[in-house]
């Protein structure tokens, strides 16, 4: 997910640039730098994350026992290092690119614009250790729940999933609101005097947020060897000791993943008023008509976003029943192998590994074919409906205006929905790490099963469904504006 995560916000920034070369040019006499700015920002993020990693040392001498340092907080000072270079960079580049004779301090304004988005993507990070990190309250809360049993467990974590959305979409609510009057008051004008840069405010904000993804994508990368080490370890038999370690790396690499998710659906949940601006300047286009509104009181329009919600949810329930289904199936094959083969049990027989691989890379790609066609199809056919539709009531951007609801309610209900599905299941999994470390009778006491419980509900809310919701959220984004024309 991190990689395509990383190209996703590849793909934002191409649609940026789409729209700028669109609409820049009405306000500035040369907006090829303009045109260039997301580009470079995009470039400088390699350079500047790539010094955040080299700058991580460890301190701690192996020849002195003393307590491991804490990971994550050797992580988090590569992270600071990574911003500050980040801040640095986005001041040069804004008054390099963004300078402009006809409003001399709107490069200022929109500096303030990137600030602003990269103190979002740091709050994020701050917001998502909080939830899913077990030094705090809400994890803490989580463990004990366990304690009382499976039942108790699964009703904390939901309620700490659907608590850990308020903060997020408080953020990103100030964010766009400060970028888009930031940009507003730049000074920048069209032909008619009108002000033009609030739409730019906000792009400039998601560049800001983007500034520092590569970094973030090696937090996750991290997550992901953290895990598959501990693995290792468990396997070859090695020491406590050994696995006490990789415990704890394990731990907060489930963090760090968490943060590349919470990352991923902040820069979407950014971007999303500027990508469905951009849609309606695509559809204006091609009307060649004003399309600047979108009415919900209209019966076909609500029902376009009532749609929306509607994809989101399903979509989630799919992906959630085609991890359950597969997961029966690898639990019968093992089953099977502990029949035949009972040496297994005592390292005197091998498994056969490959057959549960073979069966979950099956189940994996056919699986997602129906989530990722109700993705596609689903807006074009929602969009055509209802064009038909208008066109014998005599309503002629009806379905072009019931495809902006679907596009809205689906990205604002999807920004939930990843939100809550990503926090809940880290947080279980970090609740049952904690336990495993010795809190509440350690492995093998009835707290522990309880949180293997939640554990087992979460892995596919945070590494499936949530997931799959930051592609959904940006695929009708890019089929919207690529099929406007199919609407009208």
């Amino acid at each position: 997910m991190g990689p395509l995560g990383y190209l996703s916000g590849s793909l934002l920034l191409a649609i940026i640039s789409r729209w700028l070369e669109k609409n820049i040019s009405r306000s500035v006499a040369n907006p090829s730098a303009f045109i260039l700015f997301p580009l470079l920002v995009h470039s400088f993020d390699l350079v500047v994350s790539s010094i955040g990693i080299l700058s991580i040392r460890v301190t701690r001498d192996s020849s002195v026992k003393v307590p491991l340092e804490d990971p994550m907080a050797i992580l988090q000072k590569g992270y600071s290092v990574t911003i500050v270079l980040a801040v640095l960079i986005f001041a040069g580049s804004t008054r390099w690119l963004l300078f402009t004779e006809q409003a001399p301090s709107a490069w200022l304004n929109f500096f303030l614009c990137g600030l602003v988005g990269i103190i979002t993507a740091y709050v994020f990070v701050w917001i998502t250790k909080y939830y899913t990190d077990y030094k705090h309250e809400p994890v803490r809360t989580l463990v004990l729940s366990s304690s009382t049993g499976h039942g108790t467990n699964i009703i904390a974590g939901v309620s700490l999933g659907l608590e850990s959305t308020a903060l997020p979409v408080l953020v990103i609510s100030v964010a766009i609101i400060s970028a888009f009057w930031l940009g507003h008051t730049s000074g920048l004008v069209d032909e008619t005097g009108s002000p033009t840069g609030g739409l730019f405010g906000a792009a400039v904000a998601t560049m800001g947020m983007l500034s520092t993804a590569a970094y973030i994508l090696t937090m996750d990368m991290f997550g992901l060897i953290a895990d598959n080490a501990g693995g290792i370890v468990e396997m070859s038999q090695q020491p406590e000791s050994v696995r006490a370690i990789t415990d704890v790396l394990d731990a907060v690499g489930n963090t760090t993943k968490a943060t590349t998710k919470g990352f991923a659906i902040g820069s979407a949940a950014l971007a999303s008023f500027l990508l469905f601006s951009a849609y309606m300047d695509e559809v204006s286009s091609f009307a060649r008509e004003s399309f600047k509104q979108v009415d919900i009181a209209i019966p076909e329009v609500f029902v376009g976003g009532l749609l929306g919600f509607m994809l989101i949810f399903l979509c989630s329930a799919w992906t959630c029943a085609a991890v359950g289904r597969t997961a029966q199936k690898v639990v019968k094959e093992v089953r099977r192998q502990f029949i035949d083969r009972p040496g297994i049990m005592d390292y005197k027989e091998k498994p056969d590994y490959g057959r549960c691989v073979a069966i979950v890379a099956s189940a994996s790609l056919r699986e997602m074919i129906k989530p990722g066609a109700l993705a596609i199809v689903s807006p074009i056919v929602v969009g055509f409906l209802f064009r038909v539709l208008g066109h014998y009531t005599g309503q002629p951007l009806l379905g072009a205006k019931v495809v902006a609801a679907l596009l809205m309610f689906a990205t604002v209900s999807g920004i939930l929905m990843a939100l809550f599905l990503n926090k809940a299941g880290g947080a279980w999994d970090n609740s049952k790490k904690f336990i495993e470390i010795g809190a509440l009778g350690g492995k093998g006491s009835d707290a522990h099963k309880a949180a293997v419980t939640g554990d087992t509900v979460g892995d596919p809310f945070k590494d499936t469904a949530g997931p799959s919701l930051h592609v959904l959220i940006k695929m009708i984004a890019t089929i919207t504006l690529v099929m406007a024309p199919v609407f009208l």
